[in-house]
Order: structure tokens, then C-alpha cells, then sequence
């Protein structure tokens, strides 16, 4: 599930708490600095999971961060891996892919997790795709969801502009 706009740390707590009032089992791709003493005493039983954000040589998420994501579906009926896709809570006009290919390699469904701090309302979108590896068409969809709803910060949030 995208987690987005993500533009407040607050934004973890929240969406911890959607989750635990749907009494749905999740996981949160966070940065690994949060995973770590101090933070993580709250944080990993809060359903974190550090991610090493550092890039293989191609510029592409590494393969072992997607696979390890990917795996974390295995054995289960029911969890939602939640991942902020902008991956940072500053303006990003072009999101970070790792949760597409997530989705692919463990073939789920994506959904459009949100936070509108606008409306005070977080909700799942009625928006799913199924990655068929043509991002331009998957993300069309995500993005023109995405559009008109408002994170805590307003000004640090965007759209990837590459599927508008």
C-alpha cells in the first residue's frame, strides 16, 4: 500500500493507528535510522521495518530490499506492507519505485493509502492495480488519485510528474 502524501513524521503514527481500529495486520517500510536504539523500542513494535535507502549502482532499489519486502507476503493471508513512495517527507517530483516492484515480485495488488490532513480523513482509495510492468499505464491511476489530496505539509508534497 502507497502511503502518501508523507510529509510529517506524525504521518507513521496515524496510519499505525488506522490500521490497529481495522484490526489489519501491517508492516512500514521506514528509514533504517528509525529501526535503530532509541526509536526503535517504539518504532519495530509498531510494525516498523528499517529500509537501507542507499542505491545499487544502476540508480534502481536494490534487489535485496525488494526481495526482502517481497518475501515478508509469504505465509500470509492478510498484512499490508505500507510504504511512503516519495521516500522522504521534502517535495519529490519523481517518487522512488521500490513499492511497485515489491508488488511485482510478490504479486499483490497496490492500493492508495492516504492521509488528508485537508478533510481530517485517512482512508484506503478504491484505486488497485495489478503491475503489469507498463508504469505509465499502472501509474496514471495512483497519481491522478493522489492529486487533490492534502498531507500536513502541503508545499512538500507532489505527484510523481513522469505519470501525470
Amino acid at each position: 500500500m502507497i502511503a502518501a502524501p508523507h510529509t510529517s513524521n506524525w504521518d507513521f503514527y496515524f496510519v499505525r493507528l488506522a490500521f490497529w481500529v481495522l484490526r489489519i495486520p501491517m508492516k512500514i517500510a521506514i528509514k533504517d535510522d528509525w529501526t535503530k536504539f532509541p526509536f526503535g523500542i517504539v518504532v519495530k513494535p509498531l510494525g516498523g521495518v528499517g529500509i537501507d535507502r542507499g542505491k545499487d549502482k544502476g540508480g534502481k532499489p536494490k534487489l535485496g530490499q525488494v526481495q526482502a519486502m517481497a518475501d515478508a507476503f509469504k505465509g500470509r493471508d492478510r498484512i499490508a506492507m505500507v510504504i511512503a513512495a516519495e521516500g522522504t517527507r521534502k517535495r519529490r517530483e519523481k517518487w522512488k519505485l521500490g513499492f511497485y516492484y515489491v508488488a511485482q515480485e510478490a504479486q499483490v495488488p497496490i492500493t492508495c493509502g492516504y492521509l488528508d490532513y485537508k478533510n481530517k480523513i485517512a482512508g484506503v482509495a478504491s484505486v488497485v492495480i495489478y503491475p503489469t510492468g507498463d508504469l505509465v499505464r499502472d501509474l496514471k491511476p495512483v497519481m491522478n488519485f493522489y492529486k487533490d489530496i492534502q498531507g500536513r505539509h502541503p508545499d512538500q508534497f507532489s505527484v510523481d510528474v513522469r505519470y501525470v
